[in-house]
């Protein structure tokens, strides 16, 4: 199994990494079968194959998602924009990838907002000392 193209996505501190070859539209998340994730999750993480399947037709090709960092449902949404960026990348379909914008544009584009920073002297990145005026 020669693998045609690599693929990431980012979502706040997790990082996924999909891997895309010629197959049978098989696809693992952490060397898992994605069918064995809670429902929610695995109907997210099946959206870019679904829409690819509307567009395109039969899956002609087998993802292999590793995520890490983060919690769960990080990974999840960096594993999604790692698959679509994939199948875009695989199939060179431009139909495909306005199909995904028009779909939802965090399928190809990341979420870029991460945490604020925590300021010295506060507890809490926005919160302020209080003081007691008495």
């Amino acid at each position: 199994m020669a693998i045609k193209g690599y693929s990431s996505g980012k979502r706040k501190e997790a990082v996924a990494r999909a891997e895309i070859s010629d197959g049978s539209g098989k696809m693992t998340f952490n060397g898992r079968d994605y069918g064995n994730l809670e429902l929610f999750d695995k109907l997210k993480i099946e959206e870019p194959l679904r829409i690819a399947e509307n567009i395109i037709g039969k899956a002609n090709f087998d993802i292999k998602i590793t995520a890490q960092g983060g919690g769960n449902k990080g990974q999840i949404d960096a594993a999604r924009l790692a698959a679509a960026k994939a199948i875009v990348n695989f199939t060179k379909s431009s139909e495909l990838k306005q199909a995904y914008l028009d779909y939802d544009r965090s399928l190809l584009v990341a979420d870029v907002r991460r945490k604020e920073t925590r300021k010295p002297g506060d507890s809490k990145a926005r919160a302020k000392r209080q003081t007691s005026y008495r």
